[in-house]
C-alpha cells in the first residue's frame, strides 16, 4: 500500500521542480521572441551556449551570442570572442530533442522509486538550436563553432547574419620545401561526409575535437586545414576524414526505454581515416566506430570518436 504513496510524492516532486525551473532555462515560448527580436543595435541571444571552436572561449561556457553588421561575438562569463563576418564561410542551423536539464534532469529521473523514472524521460525533454559557423582566420586556416540556442533561435540568427559583399583577405603563407617540413606536424582536412543527414555541427565538432586532442599528443604539432592556399607540403603528415555512416539515434528514446535503450534509439558515427605522409605514402588506412548508449547526450559520440581517430594517430607516432 506504500508503493503508490511514494511514487506520488516523487511525481509532486519532479511536478513542482518542473513548474519552478522552467522559467529559468528560458522557456523558448516565453523569453525566446525577446530574446531574438531585431533592435537597433543587432541580434541578441543571452541564453547561448558555446560548445567549441571559438578562439579564446571555454568550452560549454554560458554567454550572449550578439550579431551586428560588422561581427559576431560570444560574451561569457571569463572571456569573449569575435568573428568578423567577412571572414565566415558556412552558416548552418539545427535542431535536436534533449532531456530537459540535462544531468540534473537525469538525478531527478533517478529518485522515482521502482523504476518509474524512465517514464518521466518520455515528456522531460524540449528543443534545442544548434547555430553552426565556419570561418577562417587571419591566416586562411579553418575554424568551426558550435553555439547552443533556445529554440527557434538559430534560424533567427541566421536571418540576421548579413552575408558581406567584400571578399575576406588572409596573409598568404610562403611555400616551404622539405627543409621546411616540422617533424611529427599533422595537417588536418576538412572532414568531409556523404551521409545527407549527417548536420554540419557534428561534421565541424568531430574536426574540431580532433584538433584539439592532436595538440595533446606530445611533440604533435597540428595544422589546421586552409580554406585558399592550403600548406599540405609544410605538413610531414596529412589527415583526411569522411563519414560512411550515420545513425542519429534518440537521447529521449534510450531514456524512456530503460535499459532497452541500450540497444533502441543508439547513435552511431562512422569514419574512413586515412594518413599518409609528405610523399603521399599511407601510414594509416581504417576505419573507426563509435556509439553512443543509454541516457547520455548524443552528442557525446563526436568526442568519443575524436579519442579513437587521435589514439590511432599516437600509436602509429609511437608517442
Amino acid at each position: 500500500m506504500f508503493r503508490p504513496l511514494h511514487a506520488g510524492f516523487a511525481l509532486s516532486l519532479i511536478l513542482l521542480s518542473f513548474s519552478s525551473a522552467v522559467p529559468a532555462q528560458a522557456d523558448p515560448s516565453v523569453t525566446a521572441p525577446g530574446a531574438a527580436a531585431v533592435q537597433p543595435t543587432g541580434w541578441s541571444s543571452p541564453h547561448a551556449v558555446h560548445v567549441l571552436g571559438m578562439p579564446d572561449v571555454k568550452a560549454k561556457e554560458n554567454g550572449t551570442l550578439t550579431i551586428t553588421a560588422q561581427n559576431l561575438t560570444f560574451t561569457g562569463k571569463s572571456s569573449s570572442s569575435t568573428i568578423d563576418l567577412p571572414s565566415i564561410v558556412a552558416l548552418s542551423a539545427g535542431n535536436e530533442r534533449v532531456e530537459l536539464w540535462g544531468m540534473k534532469g537525469r538525478l531527478m529521473r533517478m529518485a522515482v522509486p521502482y523504476g518509474g523514472g524512465a517514464a518521466f524521460a518520455t515528456f522531460m525533454h524540449h528543443q534545442r538550436d544548434m547555430l553552426t559557423v565556419e570561418f577562417v582566420d587571419t591566416q586562411g586556416r579553418y575554424h568551426g563553432s558550435v553555439f547552443y540556442l533556445p529554440g527557434n533561435e538559430a534560424e533567427e540568427a541566421l536571418r540576421n547574419i548579413t552575408p558581406s559583399p567584400v571578399a575576406y583577405h588572409h596573409a598568404a603563407n610562403p611555400p616551404c620545401g622539405v627543409a621546411g617540413i616540422e617533424p611529427h606536424s599533422i595537417l588536418v582536412k576538412q572532414l568531409t561526409s556523404d551521409q545527407s543527414d549527417f548536420p554540419a555541427a557534428y561534421r565541424v565538432l568531430v574536426y574540431e575535437h580532433i584538433v584539439d586532442r592532436l595538440r595533446q599528443v606530445p611533440a604533435s604539432v597540428v595544422h589546421r586545414d586552409e580554406v585558399a592556399d592550403g600548406r599540405g607540403e609544410c605538413s610531414q603528415y596529412t589527415m583526411r576524414l569522411s563519414t560512411t555512416g550515420f545513425k542519429p539515434g534518440s537521447q529521449v528514446k534510450r531514456a524512456s526505454m530503460g535499459p532497452a535503450g541500450l540497444f533502441v534509439g543508439v547513435t552511431q558515427i562512422t569514419l574512413n581515416l586515412e594518413i599518409t605522409d609528405a610523399n603521399g605514402t599511407a601510414v594509416i588506412h581504417d576505419q573507426i566506430k563509435a556509439s553512443q548508449r543509454g541516457e547520455a547526450e548524443s552528442m557525446n559520440v563526436i568526442d568519443k570518436i575524436a579519442q579513437q581517430v587521435v589514439r590511432k594517430w599516437a600509436k602509429a607516432q609511437k608517442i
